[in-house]
């Protein structure tokens, strides 16, 4: 522990003390005045709603750092997907003093002074799930999640193994200026891009959601007479939202247009179950214990490598989601 961070933990106790025992002379001296509980406390700067992965992850994170477990979490997720309230939140949790800060942010640029502040103040930055750009690994400890890199080639692996003779295919992706999309973009290009046999129709976003992935493909179905081979969704939402649009234009999920995902949702699996969907890639959003480990090393000034990579697998099958569906937390 740094010398700052120790002198501000120390002030602390000593504040406590000096409270306790002004409630224990007004209380008569009774058993319940209580000092210093070592509570760590985590400021938890999330994303909020926006899907059930986005759901699945930070219930975990909440189920994780308990009371139970020593610790006090501060969850704040952003208004509306907006960064500003992000950012206030972040400013906020470093003025506190907190421990240790989690952030899950909305948009990957602009938060280099926040970390600068928070380096300052020498409280550790953990990032869940999504990074930074331009990443800057001296300005906070880790970052934890599932490698968006090898997820969406997994995809891409997949298509090219599908479609030998390649396809006419379009993606749905989530919304701009977020690092995972960009990652996920990368990752698929770099297999598909090398691959001319393969026509991309277009890309564009439908911010994770089901309505909007509906109507958008929509318009793609029309404007190429339903001649679309592969869609290649983002998220589980959206593929979802594909084969709502496929259906209703008198097409066959998994048949006349198969549709491929990330995140691994219970629907998601489901629906590839029922041949609705025809690969789902996971993006585990279960890592809370992996977290907890961190904070703990972190907070002992233990070294942690600057990307934990979180276990993800593949469902290329109704057998194989069918299988896993029993036990599926998400």
């Amino acid at each position: 522990m740094t010398r700052t961070k120790l002198f501000r933990r120390l002030l602390s106790v000593a504040s406590a003390g000096v409270l306790a025992v002004g409630l224990a002379a007004c209380s008569g001296g009774g058993d319940d005045a209580g000092g210093d509980d070592g509570v760590t406390t985590i400021g938890f700067v999330a994303v909020g709603p926006e899907g059930a992965w986005r759901q699945a992850n930070e219930a975990n994170m909440q189920e994780t750092f308990t009371k139970e477990a020593g610790f006090e979490l501060k969850y704040a997720p952003a208004t509306n997907l907006d960064q500003k309230s992000q950012i206030d939140a972040f400013t906020s949790f470093v003025d506190e003093g907190v421990d240790v800060i989690l952030l899950s942010a909305t948009e990957g640029s602009g938060w280099e002074d926040s970390l600068k502040r928070a380096q300052e103040a020498e409280i550790p930055v953990i990032l869940i799930d999504r990074g930074i750009e331009p990443d800057a690994t001296d300005l906070y400890a880790t970052r934890i999640a599932p490698d968006n890199l090898k997820v969406s080639s997994s995809v891409a692996s997949w298509a090219v193994e599908t479609f030998p003779q390649g396809a006419n295919y379009f993606v749905l992706e989530g919304p701009a200026g977020v690092s995972v999309v960009n990652e996920r973009n990368r990752g698929w290009n770099d297999t598909i891009g090398a691959k001319p046999e393969f026509k991309k129709l277009g890309a564009q976003t439908a911010n994770w959601s089901t309505e909007e992935a509906k109507s958008v493909f929509e318009t793609v179905l029309k404007s190429n007479n339903n001649k679309v081979q592969l869609v290649f969704a983002q998220n589980d939402e959206m593929g979802l939202g594909a084969v709502l649009a496929a259906e209703e234009a008198g097409l066959v999920p998994g048949k006349d247009v198969k549709i491929a995902t990330i995140d691994g949702t219970r629907n998601a699996l489901q629906a590839l179950a029922d041949g609705k969907l025809s690969f789902v890639a996971e993006y585990n959003p279960l890592f809370g214990e992996t977290a907890l480990d961190v904070v703990n090393k972190v907070l002992k000034g233990e070294k942690v490598e600057s990307y934990i990579v979180v276990p993800s697998l593949t469902f290329n099958s109704p057998e194989a989601a069918t299988k896993v569906l029993p036990e599926r937390k998400f």
